[in-house]
């Protein structure tokens, strides 16, 4: 049985993984930009390697983060739906509500 509890857990669930998402965003960034001044400065071929397995790893966990936060989601409109189905009332059935629209506009921005 869903409870305001779960609720509140399964919001912060969404919302640190969406902090984690723009976080590997812009470590991608970062990294892809110190790959590419590597490769202007004639970096050092393992050093220039190296940098580009880093790169590819962050890349990786993107993917990854997507994967988490769709099942998060999932989860999180299950357990808002069976509360407001017993008409539980409560601050974090609206703070819920705003959590499933910010994460399906990240959705909608990383789809594009």
């Amino acid at each position: 049985m869903a409870t305001l509890r779960n609720l509140k857990i399964k919001t912060s669930t969404c919302k640190r993984i969406v902090k984690e998402l723009r976080s590997y965003e812009k470590e991608v960034e970062k990294e892809a930009a110190k790959t590419a001044d590597m490769k202007e400065k004639g970096a050092d071929p393992y050093d220039l390697k190296q940098q580009e397995n880093v790169l590819a790893e962050s890349r990786m966990m993107i993917p990854d983060c997507h994967k988490r936060l769709e099942a998060a989601l999932t989860d999180l409109k299950a357990t808002l739906a069976e509360l407001k189905e017993s008409n539980e009332q409560g601050t974090e059935i609206g703070e819920a509500e705003s959590t499933i629209t910010e994460v399906e506009a990240v959705n909608t921005q990383t789809e594009d």
